[in-house]
C-alpha cells in the first residue's frame, strides 16, 4: 500500500503530521484544526484517526473541531488526554489501512509522553520527545534521568528510521549543536544546508548531529562539564547537562 506524509504547519512552529492513503487520513497531534480541515477539503480525504503524543495544548486544541467535522474519527492518546476513544500506551498496536503503529511510552518531555511508530518502524512521529538535533524539555512532572532513556530507547532503532518531531526547531538547535561541538563537520554541513521544512530527518543523521544523542562521547562529556562546571563522568550525567546548558542557551 502506498501513502503519503505530509507536514501541516501550524501555531508558530508546530507540524501537524498528516499521513493519507486512499481516501483517508490520519493526523497527528492537532495544534489547530484548520491546517487539517484545509488539507482535507482541498484532496476529498476523510479523517478517521488522531494520534496525540501528549496533553499539550499545542497538540490537542484542534481535537474538537476535527472531531465536529469528523464524528467517526477515533483519537488514540494516553489517560490524561481528555478526548481519547481510545486509550493507548506501551505496547499498544494501532492498525490503520492494513498497516501497523507501535505505540512507545517515552518519558521525558511530560511523564505520559507517547511515540507512535508506523509501518514496521519505518517512521517514528516522536513529538517533543526527540527533535532535529535537540531534544525536549523536561516539564515538572517529569526527570531528565526518564527522557535520557527514551532517547537511547529511540536511538537503538535502525539508523534508516526516519523521525517526525511535532516542532521546526533545527536551526536553533543546531546552533546549540555546534556550541558545544564546534569541530563537528557534520553540524556545519547540517546547518549550512538547512530548509525548511528541515523533516523528516534519519535516525543516521541525528547520530551525527545531535548532542543529546552523543553523550557517550568523551568529547561532548568534557565539553559539558566544561560549560557546566559540574562533572560528567557517563553519558547520563552528561545529557542532564547538556540539556541545563539548552535551557539557558
Amino acid at each position: 500500500m502506498t501513502y503519503t506524509i505530509t507536514p501541516l504547519p501550524a501555531l508558530s512552529d508546530n507540524y501537524i503530521w498528516l499521513i493519507a492513503s486512499r481516501g483517508r487520513a490520519v493526523c497527528i497531534d492537532p495544534g489547530a484544526a484548520e491546517p487539517v480541515l484545509e488539507y482535507l477539503a482541498a484532496r476529498r480525504l476523510t479523517l478517521d484517526h488522531i494520534w496525540i503524543t501528549h496533553a499539550h495544548g499545542d497538540h490537542t486544541a484542534g481535537i474538537a473541531k476535527l472531531l465536529a467535522a469528523f464524528p467517526q474519527c477515533r483519537v488514540s492518546g494516553g489517560s490524561d488526554i481528555a478526548a481519547a476513544t481510545d486509550t493507548v500506551g506501551e505496547g499498544s498496536l494501532i492498525t490503520w489501512q492494513g498497516l501497523d503503529a507501535e505505540v512507545w511510552h517515552t518519558p521525558g518531555h511530560t511523564a505520559g509522553h507517547l511515540c507512535y511508530l508506523f509501518d514496521k518502524r519505518r517512521h517514528v512521529f516522536t513529538g517533543d520527545t526527540l527533535f532535529s538535533a535537540g531534544c525536549g524539555r523536561v516539564f515538572p512532572d517529569s526527570r531528565p534521568e526518564w527522557l535520557y532513556t527514551s532517547l537511547q530507547r529511540l536511538a537503538a532503532l535502525p539508523d534508516s528510521a526516519l523521525l517526525y518531531p511535532a516542532h521546526e526547531y533545527t536551526a536553533a538547535n543546531l546552533r546549540f549543536a555546534e556550541h558545544i561541538e564546534p569541530q563537528n563537520p557534520d553540524i556545519r554541513r547540517a546547518a549550512a544546508e538547512l530548509t525548511v521544512p528541515s523533516l523528516p530527518v534519519s535516525l543516521a543523521h541525528e547520530k551525527r548531529v545531535n548532542p543529546f544523542l552523543r553523550s557517550h562521547l568523551p568529547a561532548v562529556q568534557t565539553r559539558a562539564a566544561e560549560l557546566s562546571g559540574c562533572p560528567a563522568g557517563n553519558a547520563e550525567a552528561a545529557f542532564i547537562l547538556l540539556r541545563e546548558l539548552k535551557n539557558r542557551f
